[in-house]
């Protein structure tokens, strides 16, 4: 409903969802901001409020710009794939041993890949020196740099574009993920005993804190694992347990 799988999508085939969460995620996140403006505004007025947010205004926040489109210029955007749709060569390039992602944003960073993948005569080239040009000839460019990438490892690549200054990154699997060694200094796999698997690992906090860091205590427990518990906190003596799980019920 949001206009967020719209967009999101190969050219022709249709819609794809996103790999994740993104609107449950989202709209907790917003959620989560509301609350604190209210409380800093809770401090100045003396007064609480209601704060609301849902996963379709989240959806539709996160369309941005594109969502803009349609309101200012009543244009319905398209799926664009892996592509930008105001800049190119922007999305994703496979290289001799995985994908990366490349983000040439202008015409200075296009200069800076011309050089980075050694073809000057590019930089200036009437079909591709302007951004206007470039979106033009979209394909034709992609057409030009996909040999030139598949020729050499994601991490030569990378080094020769971060040495010019184009943006770019690589495009992990969920195992080079956590083999990354940034990954491992911010310690975001963190263990936590389970009492039927022992030690698993599970992802952290994204959130930092100096004074009151967050820290993994517990995994999910297993189905029904704290239902005694539960059911003691809700006024429960250990007889009614038993009743209860003697008639099925738990």
């Amino acid at each position: 409903m949001g206009g967020l799988m719209w967009i999101t999508g190969i050219p022709g085939q249709g819609p794809v969802r996103a790999g994740a969460a993104v609107a449950d995620s989202t709209a907790g996140l917003y959620a989560a901001t509301g609350i604190l403006v209210a409380l800093r505004e809770r401090d100045v007025s003396g007064e609480g409020q209601w704060v609301q947010t849902s996963l379709l205004q989240a959806q539709i926040a996160l369309c941005d710009f594109q969502a803009a489109r349609y309101l200012i210029e009543d244009e319905v955007p398209p799926q664009n794939g892996n592509d930008h749709p105001y800049s190119t060569p922007m999305g994703v390039v496979e290289t001799a041993d995985g994908f990366i992602n490349l983000a040439v944003g202008g015409d200075g960073q296009w200069r800076d890949l011309c050089t980075a993948i050694q073809r000057s005569d590019l930089a200036h080239h009437p079909d591709y020196a302007t951004q206007p040009q470039r979106l033009a000839h979209r394909a034709e460019v992609w057409a030009l740099l996909t040999p030139i990438f598949a020729a050499d490892t994601s991490a030569s690549w990378l080094e020769r574009l971060e040495a010019v200054g184009v943006p770019a990154g690589p495009i992990y699997r969920m195992d080079e993920v956590f083999a990354d060694p940034q990954v491992a200094h911010l310690e975001v796999a963190q263990s936590v005993p389970h009492p039927r698997l022992g030690e698993v690992k599970l992802v952290g906090q994204p959130i930092g804190l100096s004074r009151t860091p967050a820290a993994l205590v517990a995994p999910l427990a297993d189905k029904g694992a704290d239902c005694e518990a539960i059911l003691s906190d809700l006024g429960y003596d250990g007889a009614a347990i038993a009743g209860l799980r003697t008639q099925g019920v738990i």
